[in-house]
């Protein structure tokens, strides 16, 4: 079976000493609380995948990965195999919070992400899959 590569952004910074994860709220309830993520073109190295994913959907730019957290093979909601990079990608100097409207089209056309940090695993409720590796930053 052929997988979809997916490129998983933790954006993190650090605030009075402890790491904060960037999340968003989607527009549309059932995809609720989300980490920021795409899919990976054919032939797009994971770690440009990453950095383009981010760039689209959050507005952040010169972003620089840190590290390859984690790596998998992961099975989705509609039986379909997503092959999952979870990148660490560090920010300083960000707003708190902020809305931005994604421009990678497709799906994502016309909707507007609300963006702000969480400071722990248990602070909010991450659709399936997303919050997999909080731990490595939460540790």
């Amino acid at each position: 079976m052929t997988s979809i590569k997916k490129a998983y952004g933790y954006v993190t910074r650090i605030i009075e000493g402890r790491p904060q994860v960037l999340v968003l709220q989607h527009p549309v309830a059932e995809a609720g609380i989300q980490i920021p993520k795409g899919t990976v073109q054919p032939g797009e190295e994971t770690q440009n995948a990453v950095l383009r994913e981010m760039e689209e959907e959050t507005g952040l730019r010169n972003l620089r990965v840190e590290q390859l957290l984690a790596e998998d093979l992961w099975e989705n909601d509609d039986g379909s195999i997503h092959h999952r990079f979870f990148y660490e990608l560090p920010v300083f100097h960000v707003d708190d919070e902020w809305d931005h409207d994604p421009t990678g089209g497709g799906e994502e056309e016309g909707l507007t992400f609300h963006f702000f940090w969480i400071s722990s695993i248990d602070e909010v409720e991450l659709i399936r899959g997303h919050g997999d590796y909080l731990p490595l930053i939460f540790n």
